[in-house]
C-alpha cells in the first residue's frame, strides 16, 4: 500500500514528506503547516466497531488508515505507552452525561489533568521512534531542540512528555502572569535533565510569534547546526504529530456515544470546543470528514473573540483589538495557528491564497476571505463568546444543577453550546480538570467577580490547599495527585526573557551549551 504524504499549506515544500520526516520537522520549509495528502474515511460500522477496543487500540486503527510510514507493530506500541496506567481511568477520555442531549468530553484525565495530555502522551513518543528510525537510516544525523510557545497547558503537557527522552531537548516560554499559579507550578517544578522553562515578558501572542520568527531564522538555524548539531522542531499544534491524536478521540467519543446508547448509529450530534489556537476544533472537523457523523462545529470564545467574529464575518482582524487576560488563559489567543490549515481545505487546498492571507496577517494585522470559502467555513461552523461574568454563572450553575465542576475553558463551551444548540445532542470538549484552576472556580461558587480579591483566609492558601477547600466543600474531588502535590516540589524555573526573537534565541543557545 501507497504511504501517505504530507504537503504544505504554503506550497513551498517540492517534495510531500513522510509522516515520520513531518513529524520531526514539526513546521514545514518557508512557514507553512503539514496536512495528510489523503484524508482516509471510516463508514459507521467502522467507527461504532472501535468501542469494542481499549483507548490504545482505537487510535493505532486510526493511525494505521493514515497509512504512515511506521510499521504497524511500531504504532501499536506508541498508541499502549501512550494510553495505558498514565491516565486515571482506563477509559482514557471518558464521557459524563448531564442529560440525555449533553455530553462532556473529559480531556483531562492524563498526567498534567489537561486535553493536552491526549496528543502530548503520543507525539513524543512517535518524535522519539521517527527521529530513530530516521538516523538509523543515515536520513538525519542530529538532535533536536523542541521550543514550545504556552499559554498555559501544552507547556507542562509537552514538558511531561519529553522529559528525559534521548537526542531532545525541550525548552517552553509562557506569558509571565499570564498563567495560573497552578500552572505556574507545573512548569517550574518539573522535573528531568533535558527541560527548561522560560517567562515571557508579553501575552501567549508574543510567545507564538517569537517562536515562529526563530523557525525561520535561517541564520539561527544554521548555527545550531553547525556549532551545535542541532535543529529546531515544535510540540505545539502546530506540528501535525499534535493534531492526529485529537482526531482519535471524537472519532472514539462517537463510538462511545453509541456504545453507550446515549446516540443512534449514524445520528448526528454537534461538537462545541473552547477554542484559542483553533487545533482542537479543528480536529473535530477532521473527524468529521473522515466519517464521523458530526453536523456543527460550534467555535467557543471568551472576550478574545477574534474566532467568533471572524466565522461570524469572514474578515480575520487584529488592527485595533484588545488582548484581554481572563479566567480561560488558554484562550487568551489572538493569532490561531491552526486556522491557516483550515482554510488550506476550505479552499480546496489552495496554496496561493492561504500564503496572501497569511502575508496579510503578518503584515496588515486583518485579511478577508471570498465568498466561496466563507460559504463553506459556515455550513460547518457557528460560533459565539461568553465574558468572564458569563463563565463564572455557568460554572456555579452547572454544579448546582448537576453537582459538576466545569473549569473556566470548559465553561464557555457549555454556555456557547447553550446558545448554539439545535436538536442534535452536543458533546462538549472539556480541556482541563477544574483543580488547574481553583482561584477561579472558588469565585465563580461563590459569586464573586472576575479579578476580585479572594477573602483573606482563602488568600492566604497556595493553589493546593484552595484546591483542597473546594473539593471538600462540593464533593468534587479528590484533587489529581499532580496538582495535589505541587507545594512540595521546588521551583526549579524563574529565568524571565523578552519575547523578541533575539531573547528566545540568546536563551536557547545557553540552554544547549549546558
Amino acid at each position: 500500500m501507497a504511504q501517505n504524504r504530507y504537503i504544505d499549506t504554503r506550497g513551498n515544500v517540492t517534495e510531500p514528506a513522510s509522516f515520520r520526516q513531518a513529524v520531526v520537522d514539526g513546521l514545514a520549509e518557508g512557514g507553512g503547516l503539514y496536512v495528510a495528502e489523503t484524508i482516509p474515511t471510516f463508514t459507521v460500522d467502522e467507527i461504532v466497531a472501535l468501542a469494542d477496543m481499549p483507548y490504545a487500540q482505537r487510535a493505532a486503527t486510526i493511525y494505521k488508515r493514515f497509512d504512515t510510514d511506521f510499521a504497524d507493530e511500531t504504532i501499536d506500541a506508541i498508541m499502549a505507552g501512550a494510553y495505558g496506567d498514565n491516565f486515571d481511568t482506563p477509559d482514557i477520555a471518558p464521557i459524563t452525561s448531564l442529560d440525555e442531549n449533553t455530553h462532556i468530553l473529559e480531556l483531562w484525565h492524563g498526567p498534567t489533568s489537561a486535553f493536552k495530555d491526549m496528543a502530548l502522551q503520543c507525539l513524543p513518543r512517535c518524535f522519539a521512534a521517527a527521529a530513530s528510525e530516521l538516523r538509523a537510516e543515515g536520513k538525519i544525523d542530529n538532535e533536536f531542540l523542541i521550543l514550545v510557545a504556552t499559554s498555559g497547558d501544552t507547556g507542562k503537557a509537552a514538558l511531561e512528555g519529553f522529559r528525559d527522552r534521548d537526542g531532545v531537548k525541550i525548552g517552553v516560554m509562557y506569558p509571565e502572569g499570564g498563567v495560573s499559579d497552578i500552572q505556574f507550578k507545573q512548569m517550574a517544578t518539573q522535573a528531568g535533565d533535558n527541560v527548561r522553562v522560560w517567562a515571557v515578558r508579553g501575552n501567549f501572542d508574543d510567545c507564538q510569534t517569537g517562536a515562529k520568527i526563530v523557525f525561520g531564522d535561517e541564520e539561527f538555524n544554521e548555527r545550531l547546526a553547525n556549532e551545535r548539531k542541532v535543529a529546531l522542531s515544535s510540540a505545539n499544534s502546530i506540528n501535525w504529530g499534535r493534531l492526529m491524536p485529537q482526531i482519535v478521540y471524537y472519532v472514539s467519543s462517537y463510538a462511545q456515544l453509541v456504545h453507550d446508547g446515549k446516540v443512534a448509529a449514524g445520528a448526528p450530534i454537534d461538537v462545541c470546543v473552547p477554542t484559542g489556537n483553533f487545533g482542537n476544533i479543528l480536529a473535530a472537523w477532521y473527524a468529521k470528514q473522515m466519517g464521523t457523523p458530526i453536523d456543527m462545529l460550534f467555535c467557543a470564545s471568551n472576550e478574545n473573540r477574534v474566532l467568533t467574529d471572524f466565522i461570524n464575518t469572514g474578515t480575520y482582524d487584529i488592527t485595533d483589538r484588545e488582548f484581554v487576560l481572563t479566567p480561560s488563559p488558554s484562550m487568551d489567543i489572538l493569532v490561531s495557528s491552526n486556522l491557516e490549515r483550515q482554510l488550506f481545505e476550505l479552499t480546496g487546498r489552495n496554496p496561493e491564497a492561504i500564503k496572501e492571507w497569511m502575508r496579510q496577517q503578518k503584515e496588515e494585522k486583518r485579511f478577508q476571505v471570498d465568498a466561496d470559502t466563507f460559504a463553506k467555513l459556515r455550513a460547518d461552523f457557528a460560533s459565539d463568546s461568553a465574558d468572564s461574568r458569563e463563565c463564572f454563572a455557568t460554572i456555579k450553575e452547572v454544579y448546582e444543577k448537576h453537582g459538576y465542576l466545569l473549569d473556566p475553558h470548559s465553561a464557555v463551551a457549555f454556555k456557547v453550546a447553550e446558545r448554539l444548540r439545535g436538536q442534535n445532542p452536543v458533546l462538549v470538549a472539556s480541556t482541563a480538570h477544574w483543580a488547574k484552576f481553583g482561584e477561579n472556580v472558588y469565585r465563580a461558587l461563590h459569586d464573586l467577580e472576575p479579578g476580585e480579591p479572594l477573602p483573606d483566609e482563602m488568600a492566604k492558601l497556595t493553589g493546593c490547599e484552595l484546591n483542597a477547600r473546594i473539593a471538600e466543600a462540593t464533593g468534587c474531588g479528590p484533587v489529581p495527585a499532580g496538582l495535589a502535590e505541587l507545594d512540595s516540589r521546588p521551583i526549579r524555573f524563574t529565568q524571565v526573557i523578552d519575547g523578541d526573537p533575539e531573547a528566545i534565541e540568546e536563551a536557547a543557545m545557553e540552554f544547549l551549551a549546558e
